[in-house]
């Protein structure tokens, strides 16, 4: 009986160890993860290996596993800058970006858990100042804010090129201007959209005058060929058939008291 104090808690000792070994060296790596490891006496950063995936891993209980997120994630940014005339700009922008699987373990080598903070948030700054810096407050307010978004992404997505950040896109939410200079584009806006429908209505005026013209000249000239073509004889001979037409009715009665100028017989005809 005294023996088994003696012996339990050695057991004990080895049973408290094993739990201690295996919980540093059991590592759970959750989904849209994964983790670089760390070996403490053997070259430490693994850059020659993928990453560890998702699931259940054991490790020697000396190393360690840096864990990373890999999904797509968003940074919103709210940045002033100066437009080409020295204006300043806010402009309220996202970034898509995730680490490049395959490059994770020279990503923490090299930048750290913090590479938000280290390249893509002053990647992002410099070339928003650089793009902006060549538009004017009218440009960006109107017809640029497309072209200054696709910009911006590839400047961006070119500082990051070699950060082993994969950026997917860049996206100007919205680009406020200070309130006067927001004013004075909206009238300008205003008065050049009253002179376009002006012009639209003097064209469209001038249009349907051309098109009273052509009518009436088109009138004008049948009129011509009309009265070119009533002949003396034409009108003669419209005349004898009016007044065999008068005399064929049963109720009239016909007299002819002459000829006119045009040498047609006057009809007059009662019923």
């Amino acid at each position: 009986m005294d023996k088994i104090p003696k012996i339990g808690i050695p057991l004990l000792i080895i049973a408290i160890a094993t739990i201690i070994l295996i919980a540093k060296s059991a590592v759970t790596i959750n989904s849209g993860e994964a983790g670089v490891l760390y070996k403490t006496f053997d070259g430490g950063v693994v850059t020659s290996e993928p990453p560890l995936g998702e699931g259940f891993h054991i490790i020697a209980p000396w190393n360690k596993v840096h864990i990373y997120e890999v999904r797509q994630q968003e940074l919103f940014e709210k940045m002033k800058v100066l437009s080409s005339n020295g204006l300043e700009i806010q402009i309220d922008a996202s970034a898509w970006y995730q680490p490049v699987y395959s490059e994770l373990g020279n990503l923490h080598q090299t930048l750290g858990e913090n590479y938000l903070q280290r390249v893509i948030q002053p990647a992002i700054r410099s070339a928003a100042r650089s793009v902006v810096g060549r538009y004017t407050p009218e440009q960006l307010y109107s017809s640029k804010r497309d072209a200054i978004q696709d910009e911006i992404f590839t400047e961006t997505k070119k500082i990051l090129e070699k950060q082993f950040v994969q950026l997917n896109e860049v996206l100007v939410r919205d680009v406020t201007l200070p309130n006067t200079i927001k004013d004075a584009i909206e009238r300008k806006l205003k008065q050049e959209q009253e002179s376009l429908e002006y012009e639209f209505r003097l064209v469209t005026a001038a249009k349907e005058a051309e098109k009273v013209i052509i009518e009436a000249q088109g009138k004008a000239d049948a009129n011509k060929i009309l009265s070119a073509s009533l002949t003396d004889k034409i009108l003669q001979d419209k005349g004898i058939e009016a007044t065999i037409k008068l005399s064929e009715s049963p109720n009239s009665k016909v007299i002819v008291i002459g000829s006119g100028d045009s040498g047609l017989p006057i009809i007059l005809g009662n019923q």
